[in-house]
Formats: C-alpha cells, sequence, structure tokens
C-alpha cells in the first residue's frame, strides 16, 4: 500500500496538527496572503502553460506517495529547461514539517498535502491562489473534482490533483470459483458482500471471508464511508461540522461487519489491526473479498486471480473515498510561473497516461480513464472511471476526529463493530464535538 497516510490509516497526532496550525498563523501574520499566485512577484495574468526558462524549483512531498512524485519529477527534469529538486519527508514528520518552514516563510516552491488535510493548509494562507490557471486549463473540467473541491476555500481553487488512491473492493477468483461463487460477479449490494464472503470463509483450512482494519480510524472512514454514500447519504454537513454517523444506512454497515466478528467471518487480527499490515493479508490469496486502496493492484503478485469492483452501499449504488495528496505552490513562491508549468504538466496527457497510467496508477482525469495503458487491465479502467464519483470529505478537523488513535471516530468504529453498537449515537455526537471544536 503505497499511500498509507490520511484516509488509509497513517496516524496524525494532535501535537502535529497544532504545530502545523501554529506556524501557519504565524506566516499569515508574517506575510499577509502571499500574493495571488498569477505570477511570482503578485501580479499580472501568466500564460496558462507557465514558464520553462531554466528556473530550479524546490518541491516537497511526504514519503507515502514517493513513487508517484519521483516519476513525475525525473519525467519532467528530462524534458523541460526547469529543474525540481524534490525532498521527501518521513510522512510522520510532515506537517511538522510544513508548519515549522511556514512560521520561518521558508516553504518550498511547491508542496503536497494528504487531501483531507488541504484545508487546514489553505484556510491559513499557505497555498497561492491558483483559480485562472485551473479554469484556463483546456482539460479543467475533467480534473478529480474531489480534489478540487478539497482544495477550494472562499470559492478560490489553490490546489490540483497530485496522487489519487481509491477504496475499491478487491476478490479473490480462485477462492470464489472453489466456492461455487461466479468469479465474474462481484456484489453489488451489501447483502450479497456479506453472502459472498460466508461463502468463502466456509471453505475453511485457513481461508477466510474478509479483512478490515479494526482499530484504524483511516480505515475506517476510506473503506466504510462509501457504503454510506453510495446509498445516497453524507457522512458530514458541508462544512465539515457535524456527522452524520449514526444514521440507519450507517448502522446496516456497522451491523454487518459487526456479523462478520460475531461469526468469526473476518481473518484473525481485525481487532488490533492499526494499519500497518492492513493489507497484507489479501495478496497471500487466503481472503475471499476485501476493501482496499487502488494503489495496491500494481504491488500484488502476478499470479493472484484477483478482480476488483467499487465498494456498493446496503441496497446498491457504488462510491469511493478518493485519498492520495494535492499539490499546490506556496504562497512564498518567487517562482510561481515557473512552478505552474510542472503542475499543468503534470495533468497533461503526456504525464497522466505515459507515467501515471504507465504505472498502475490512477490518472487525475476522467477523459483519460480508458487508455492505452488501462486498456491493457479492465480493472484499471474500473478503477479509473470510479473518479468521477467519487469523494473526499472536508472537514477542517479531520485528523483529530478521524485519524488519531484517541479520537471519537475510532471509539465509534470499535463500539459499533466490537460492541453491540448501542452507543453510536451517543458517539457520533462526540464526533460533531471534535469536529466543531
Amino acid at each position: 500500500m503505497r499511500s498509507t497516510a490520511g484516509p488509509c490509516g497513517r496516524i496524525h497526532r494532535l501535537v502535529i496538527r497544532a504545530v502545523a496550525l501554529l506556524a501557519a498563523a504565524s506566516l499569515l501574520t508574517a506575510c499577509g496572503s502571499g500574493g495571488d499566485g498569477t505570477d511570482g512577484k503578485g501580479g499580472g495574468t501568466a500564460d496558462a502553460k507557465g514558464a520553462d526558462d531554466g528556473t530550479t524549483l524546490t518541491m516537497w512531498t511526504r514519503a507515502a506517495t514517493r513513487p508517484q512524485s519521483e516519476g513525475l519529477v525525473e519525467a519532467y527534469n528530462a524534458s523541460h529547461r526547469n529543474k525540481i529538486e524534490l525532498t521527501v519527508i518521513p510522512t510522520d514528520d510532515y506537517q511538522a514539517k510544513v508548519g515549522a518552514a511556514a512560521g520561518s516563510r521558508d516553504l518550498p516552491d511547491l508542496f503536497a498535502s494528504d487531501v483531507v488535510f488541504v484545508p487546514n493548509y489553505t484556510s491559513s494562507g499557505l497555498f497561492a491562489d491558483l483559480t485562472e490557471r485551473i479554469d484556463a486549463l483546456p482539460f479543467a473540467e475533467h480534473l478529480a473534482r474531489s480534489h478540487l473541491k478539497a482544495g477550494t476555500y472562499e470559492d478560490k481553487k489553490y490546489v490540483v490533483p497530485h496522487t489519487l488512491d481509491l477504496s475499491v473492493l478487491f476478490y479473490n477468483k480462485e477462492l470464489y470459483r472453489r466456492a461455487g461463487l461466479d468469479p465474474d460477479a462481484p456484489p453489488t449490494t451489501l447483502g450479497e458482500w456479506d453472502r459472498q464472503a460466508r461463502a468463502v470463509d466456509a471453505l475453511g483450512g485457513g481461508v477466510d471471508g474478509t479483512f478490515f482494519g479494526g482499530n484504524c480510524g483511516g480505515c475506517g472512514v476510506f473503506t466504510w464511508w462509501p457504503s454510506i454514500w453510495a446509498a445516497g447519504e453524507e457522512v458530514l454537513n458541508k462544512e465539515g461540522t457535524e456527522a452524520s454517523l449514526a444514521s440507519g444506512t450507517a448502522k446496516k454497515v456497522y451491523a454487518t461487519y459487526r456479523g462478520w466478528v460475531k461469526d468469526d467471518i473476518v481473518a484473525p487480527g481485525a481487532r488490533e489491526e492499526t494499519g500497518t499490515t492492513w493489507t497484507g493479508l489479501f495478496p497471500k490469496g487466503r481472503i475471499g473479498v476485501m476493501p482496499m486502496p487502488s494503489t495496491t493492484l500494481g504491488l500484488m503478485p502476478g499470479n493472484l486471480d484477483l478482480g476488483v469492483a467499487p465498494i456498493p452501499g446496503p441496497d446498491g449504488g457504488t462510491s469511493t473515498f478518493v485519498g492520495g495528496d494535492a499539490l499546490g505552490i506556496s504562497a512564498t513562491s518567487d517562482s510561481a510561473d515557473q512552478a505552474w508549468n510542472f503542475l499543468a504538466w503534470s495533468l497533461g496527457d503526456t504525464a497522466q497516461v505515459d507515467v501515471v497510467a504507465a504505472h498502475k496508477d490512477v490518472v487525475a482525469r476522467t477523459d483519460l480513464a480508458s487508455n492505452k495503458h488501462s486498456a491493457e487491465d479492465p480493472r484499471l479502467v474500473t478503477i479509473n472511471r470510479l473518479v468521477a464519483d467519487g469523494r473526499t470529505p472536508y472537514a477542517p478537523k479531520f485528523g483529530q476526529t478521524f485519524n488519531d488513535p484517541n479520537g471519537p471516530w475510532l471509539t465509534l468504529m470499535r463500539h459499533a463493530v466490537f460492541g453491540d453498537g448501542s452507543s453510536v449515537d451517543q458517539d457520533n455526537e462526540a464526533v460533531t464535538a471534535s469536529l466543531a471544536d
């Protein structure tokens, strides 16, 4: 699993987040808005493609998305006069590093962020305004809407999609055949998922129906919320300050997982799984069907006959959590026009097809869902097409509420699945209190 932070389960501690936000506030006090982002000096309207004049640019990314970032930077440096010096920072240290640099006005020209934390940075003025530049792109309407939405603050756009990681169902076709299931008919409802997992589990001999990270808040939002969205419901209000995680639909989702725990359909270790080894069981060929990050497809053994399907709701419908990283130009950069040249190129046909798609990663443009690389693997087309209908939740207090191991969401998860589910309403109130704090 390449994207191990944010929605995919990396722990972001409250103290780190506090450092980042305090430093962001220091940046605002010290330098204001940092220009309008149309050029390196804060004035004029730049060319839609930016400038490629031999400038050396600095860029930061977290270790979780290192392969994707390195691939794009290497391809750009090999074909442009501008050169990017990429610094990869340990994921657990990333927010503190950005916060400290913001406070000292020493941010790089470009820096990425786990998309769920982008609202913290946009509302604190760390990114330059890219609205006019993004709108001028000929393919602007095809960019991943969920990432653009997460990076929009007060009607201005500050980031573009950098790496995308979607939650999808993986299922073992060989185990399906052995269990008498149709290997070309993955579940389309939560009930079908339940029946298929139980059918595979009945094979015995070390085979289990499903698996999930039961002690991993990020894993829960990434893989449970799509089943709620698939039913046409929201999990948070528009402002990200109120939770709706105790609805009838949500309780149906929890009840299904609780049934798997009660009847021993889940592989051992789910109760303790913090996300660090969450995706390691399925590749061993002993799990029937489970939701996982799309980026794990390229890491699967070549001899594993697996299928990919959207995550269904209780009565049908599909959805996905669009995670990954967004990328923007720092508000203090003196080379915004040159930095935009990289951003615009990274979203173009060559980069998206010959770099991103070639490495079996999810493209950032819906019009490129089917391309020469994905056409070789129908599973990639399925994943790419989900981007159009996927969601990225917006919540300024996302980390402390949903990713922190001491946060209220993990408490709700564990009560709902490993307990009797009777405290969900009360736990949902605690989630709302954290979001509004």
